[in-house]
């Protein structure tokens, strides 16, 4: 069995679609994850499974569509690369509530840099399928508009770290 985690997109985010975390236990389970358990209300499921990451992903968006009645983005890694993505953080000495990685399916191009805007104090480093912004002012106050953002789905480094450890713990 693989440990995986999964990152809902826009879930529990200002309002907008609205998820219970028990009843995304419960499609978890019924999709045949084992060991679910879910972190903070905004979308991280956290379990085991004997298929790959591809099915993981696509079992997840059709349950999370049937719920919702509208699709449902996730992006999907295993405990692994997960531990990659703390471990490959390229502001390892910043707090990391100022750090964010943003969860894509496929590698960012090293054109997505180029295409943001609103850019101050912001820094922002490629990665393997994330992109990692570093908010020195934080994000509450950021101007900062990324194009590749309508694809993924951003947590800070102390919810990716917190991840990492239930995943360890499957």
């Amino acid at each position: 069995m693989t440990a995986y985690v999964a990152l809902l997109r826009a879930v529990n985010v200002g309002g907008t679609g609205k998820l219970p975390m028990r009843d995304l236990v419960a499609m978890c389970e019924r999709a045949g994850f084992s060991a679910v358990r879910t972190y903070i209300a905004s979308g991280n499921v956290v379990f085991s499974s004997n298929e790959t990451e591809a099915a993981v992903k696509a079992d997840l968006e059709e349950a999370l569509h049937a719920y919702a009645g509208k699709p449902v983005a996730v992006l999907v890694r295993t405990a692994d690369e997960l531990s990659g993505v703390l471990a490959d953080n390229p502001f390892p000495g910043v707090p990391p509530n100022k750090v964010m990685a943003l969860f894509l399916d496929h590698a960012p191009a090293a054109t997505e840099i180029e295409t943001v805007s609103g850019l101050t104090s912001e820094i922002l480093q490629l990665g393997k399928r994330e992109l990692y912004v570093h908010y020195p002012d934080g994000m509450g106050r950021s101007k900062l508009k990324i194009p590749a953002a309508s694809r993924g789905t951003a947590r800070n480094m102390n919810t990716v770290a917190k991840l990492v450890a239930m995943a360890s713990e499957i």
